[in-house]
């Protein structure tokens, strides 16, 4: 019988009174593709922190090709044939790709001889594995998607022949993923080991032999991935049934709550980000942008939500004209007229991570009399009060308004700064990337907020870069190609290959005549991946 390439046996591991994982069995074969899955929280990170001696078990064995391996650091595990690309990469900004390919791998005090025979092997294994990336390019001038390149080959060139990929496609537009899985099955196909921790269930169906599901640190199934189903997994994922599909009303859209005309923002390299949009959204409708990330669909929501001004145009709000020059606009007056955002970066934009959740639930509104003792003393204790209610609302876990945002997983995060939001009975949504990084069934409690919002008569603007998420919410879409808007569409009479289309720049009067002339289109848009 072959041995597997890693065997965990009884696999436990606390942190204080949390159990993070619970007598963890889990077999993998050499030359598969592994798919671990369960709800953000569900102890999958923690268990590969294990297995690449990050963190030490409680208890429990690890077996490497069938041998007992003792795994006390990361050093160890690279040395057993493991390598492990994390969620948030591991590279140095202002370093080369060669330099971040070697860093920590040198042969000697002299780096010279390290760099020339990092070059030779790194031509050989983007040759091998379809990994091309330009080794003298800095980190810091290339997209996420190259970026995660960068860390395979660190891998592979430390000689792995097992991979972990810790929810590899969370910041990677669907091109960059579908090229991802591609790189993947291609390292398949040379015999290496793939360990892929995700949970989208798409890229489980399309990618994996096996799927191991874990639920609240415990692992409840492992199941050969053609003999399952979408709906199966994510019923074991949540421990109850989960709907797949967006669940409304038809709209019914009334007033027009925002107009946006003939919008332009040029950046201070004189490049034109937005040229020329017009839409309008009205209460009780979701309007969807579609669109390949970095087509200005950004920018977009960074004008309308006060981040960013504009260069010309005019954007109004139940009729009322706003500033869109900042002079006299931030994201305080946006609020002040009824428009709430929850941005792209719940992170950076959304939350400040070292702070409580107390008081990332009341940023941008500290200032309403509700939250205040005096004028110069804020009420926290009501606060508190008022968040715990909040987290309970929303689902929020755990339901602690004393920890840090930092303590919380993605799903949970995003929740905070949705509850702060939508509890302001916004007359305007903006909303990016609701779901990015949230597991399923927080995917479906963000949509039902979303839907009941409009049902309540708000407007909401929607930007995604997962079509299945703009078709199921949106009750019109527009596709955003290089800064402008190329059409607009209903989902119940358009489907994704016509949208895709648009997202290509290639309108109803063009007619593309290869797939090279939609990539060519793709490949000219500000930032755009094909």
């Amino acid at each position: 019988m072959t041995a597997a390439a890693i065997e965990l046996k009884g696999i436990s591991k606390s942190f204080g009174p949390v159990q993070a994982n619970k007598d963890i069995d889990i077999r993998v074969m050499p030359g598969t593709i592994h798919g671990i899955i369960g709800e953000n929280g569900a102890g999958k990170s923690t268990l590969m922190s294990i297995l690449y001696g990050f963190y030490q078990a409680d208890k429990g064995d690890i077996y490497i090709g069938g041998e007992l391996t003792n795994i006390r650091e990361p050093l160890q595990a690279i040395g057993a044939g493991i390598g492990m690309v994390f969620q948030h990469f591991k590279l140095v900004q202002n370093f080369t790709v060669l330099e971040n390919i070697i860093l920590g791998a040198e042969d000697g005090a002299l780096l010279r001889p390290s760099l020339a025979k990092a070059r030779r092997e790194l031509k050989q294994l983007a040759e091998e594995y379809e990994l091309n990336v330009d080794p003298d390019a800095l980190i810091e001038e290339i997209g996420v998607g190259m970026q995660q390149r960068v860390e395979i080959l660190k891998a592979l060139y430390r000689q792995a022949d097992i991979l972990i990929l810790d929810e590899p496609t969370g910041v990677l537009t669907p091109a960059e993923a579908d090229h991802l899985f591609r790189i993947l099955k291609g390292l398949k196909d040379q015999g290496k080991t793939i360990i892929l921790i995700t949970h989208k269930l798409r890229e489980i169906m399309d990618v994996t032999d096996e799927v191991s599901v874990m639920r609240r640190g415990e692992m409840v199934a492992t199941l050969t991935t053609a003999e399952t189903s979408p709906e199966q997994l994510a019923e074991l994922m949540v421990g109850r049934k989960v709907l797949l599909r967006v669940d409304k009303t038809p709209a019914n859209p009334s007033r027009t709550v925002l107009k946006v005309s003939n919008l332009k923002v040029v950046d201070e390299d004189k490049v034109e980000r937005l040229r020329g949009i017009s839409l309008d959204v009205r209460a009780g409708e979701i309007l969807g942008i579609a669109g390949v990330s970095g087509n200005g669909q950004s920018e977009l929501l960074e004008v309308l939500g006060g981040i960013t001004p504009a260069t010309s145009g005019s954007i109004r709000v139940n009729g009322n004209e706003i500033d869109i020059t900042g002079r006299h606009s931030d994201g305080q007056s946006r609020r002040a007229q009824g428009i709430a955002h929850v941005p792209e970066d719940r992170q950076h934009l959304g939350l400040i991570m070292d702070f409580f959740a107390w008081e990332n639930m009341i940023f941008g509104y500290h200032h309403d009399p509700e939250y205040q003792r005096s004028k110069l003393l804020m009420d926290n204790k009501n606060i508190q009060g008022i968040t715990a209610q909040k987290m309970e609302r929303f689902d929020v876990r755990p339901p602690n308004a004393t920890l840090q945002a930092k303590s919380f997983s993605g799903g949970n995060q995003q929740k905070i700064v949705l509850a702060r939001e939508i509890e302001r009975d916004p007359d305007l949504l903006l909303v990016g990337q609701p779901t990015r990084g949230v597991d399923i069934g927080a995917i479906e409690f963000i949509h039902q907020q979303i839907i009941a919002l409009r049902d309540k008569g708000a407007a909401v603007l929607l930007v995604s870069v997962e079509l299945d998420e703009i078709m199921g919410l949106a009750d019109r879409i527009a596709v955003m190609f290089d800064g402008q808007i190329m059409g607009e569409r209903l989902p119940g009479e358009t489907g994704e290959q016509e949208l895709g289309l648009l997202m290509a720049g290639i309108t109803d009067t063009d007619r593309p005549h290869s797939v090279e002339e939609v990539a060519a289109n793709l490949a000219h848009s500000h930032g755009g991946t094909v």
